[in-house]
């Protein structure tokens, strides 16, 4: 399976979701996106696929959402693309993308609904919340 992660290793969703994709058995592929930002044309695909609006792919928490006036409900998709464009710390994550869908993995299992392979084990997330027994079935 042909998995894709839009990945930031300094996220601790992102890594957990990251982690939970190695735990079925699957070697992605790694796109840090903040050094290797999607296209505009394929930003706007992973949020159409996703089932999301721009809005709600948009990362409101931290900077520089505040300071370029994001939340402003005037502004169009094209000016958020812009901005996400400008600014990919702007673009929430992690995204994943496999043969079953798009999606932005928060919470990070969400991963879980599009994932053709189970899990080889228990998991747990980097704050000891339970994902995955040892039998490999999801417990939340």
């Amino acid at each position: 399976m042909s998995v894709t992660i839009y990945h930031n290793p300094d996220c601790g969703t992102s890594r957990n979701t990251l982690a939970m994709i190695r735990n079925a058995g699957i070697e992605p592929v790694i796109v840090e996106y903040l050094k290797a930002p999607p296209t505009r044309d394929l930003l706007k695909e992973l949020i159409t696929r996703s089932g999301l609006t721009v809005r709600a792919a948009l990362r409101e928490k931290g900077a520089p959402y505040a300071e370029l006036g994001l939340g402003n409900a005037s502004l169009t998709d094209d000016q958020l693309l812009d901005a996400m464009q400008a600014h990919p710390i702007l673009i929430n994550r992690p995204f994943v993308v496999t043969p079953l869908g798009v999606r932005l993995c928060r919470p990070s299992e969400v991963v879980l609904d599009i994932l053709h392979d189970q899990q080889k084990g228990a998991f747990a997330k980097e704050d000891g919340e339970a994902v995955i027994d040892s039998e490999g079935r999801r417990v939340c």
